[in-house]
């Protein structure tokens, strides 16, 4: 868990919240006393990181069968859904 002052977090909350949106907790302090704490809300999935994705779909490539669809099969069975 980071700590972070007041006036930084203000100055930049857009990226803190998407920090916190992937699951960090951080802590906003006012003259070196914690005032306030961003955390995820609870319930709610965790945004998945790009590098996440990433290993994701390459996983995913090799658990596939190459020969058995085509990459258009796949996508038309997918929008079948």
């Amino acid at each position: 868990m980071e700590t972070i002052g007041a006036f930084e977090a203000k100055t930049h909350l857009a990226a803190l919240l998407d920090r916190v949106s992937t699951g960090e907790k951080i802590t906003i302090t006012r003259h070196g006393v914690p005032a306030a704490m961003l955390v995820p809300i609870g319930g709610m999935e965790r945004k998945l990181t790009h590098k996440e994705i990433v290993e994701g779909m390459r996983a995913l490539r090799k658990r596939v069968k190459p020969g058995k669809m085509s990459v258009r099969e796949m996508v038309a069975e997918g929008r079948r859904f």
